[in-house]
């Protein structure tokens, strides 16, 4: 069912990117694997695909630890491969920086000056560069994360001198409840904030990414310029 699942999600992001005029070989899948379980991982790594999502860092941490365990060991001599792209997308709580950048390659859910300053802190400390992303909220809606679009720009001012992190671009997400049509304007704003902080040439700040789209959304998200999407349910359930 993973395979199957997969293999026509990516089918359509295929679609969605020659809509945008692009190859789709720009398009980043993360797929979020919150919930599943180790084995279910492993299953999806047997594809070719590596590159997952969590949205919390204790959870990730079990199941990394496993698939560590796993790739020390070999089966009948051959050697197990688990080499996994780990992405955080969910909320970081300022106490769980360190765990995280032992273990995800981008983080892209930092939405303060204060979060900045822990992934900086520790960032240093590790002498390692912290790959993070904004999360911008951008329906408005009081119960989301991320900072405000308006106040976007200072926050990137602020980072400027912080070491030990790299901005490489911005991440949003759409209203849950609402339809792929609806949810359009908010990955619009997205993509209008990036040309703008590019149009700002911010030292050391790029506007690589942007990380918007999920299962409801995601081929609405690319063709207003997405080029990560993270998606869990589409992959995962068999009603897909």
């Amino acid at each position: 069912m993973i395979a199957e699942n997969l293999a026509k999600v990516k089918e359509r992001i295929v679609l969605a990117a020659e809509r945008s005029g692009r190859a789709a070989e720009e398009i980043k899948l993360v797929v979020v694997t919150k919930g599943r379980t180790v084995e279910e991982i492993q299953t999806l790594l047997t594809t070719g695909h590596h590159v997952i999502g969590e949205n919390r860092v204790q959870e990730t941490q079990q199941k990394y630890d496993q698939l560590q365990s796993k790739l020390t060991k070999s089966n009948n001599n051959i050697s197990l491969d688990y080499t996994c792209e780990w992405h955080l997308v969910g909320h970081l709580q300022r106490n769980k920086v360190k765990s995280a950048l032992d273990m995800f390659d981008m983080i892209h859910s930092v939405d303060s000056l204060r979060l900045i300053e822990e992934i900086s802190h520790r960032a240093e400390m590790k002498c390692q560069q912290a790959d993070i992303l904004i999360q911008i909220n951008t329906t408005g809606e009081e119960s989301k994360f991320g900072v405000n679009a308006n106040d976007v720009y200072q926050l990137l001012e602020q980072s400027l001198s912080k070491p030990g992190i790299c901005i490489k671009g911005l991440m949003t997400m759409g209203m849950l409840n609402a339809s792929a049509k609806e949810n359009r304007a908010a990955f619009t704003l997205l993509r209008t904030i990036a040309e703008k902080i590019k149009a700002k040439r911010f030292p050391k700040i790029t506007m690589e990414y942007l990380s918007m789209g999920m299962t409801n959304d995601f081929e609405v998200a690319i063709e207003e310029g997405a080029n990560i999407v993270r998606i869990g349910r589409a992959i995962f359930s068999s009603t897909e």
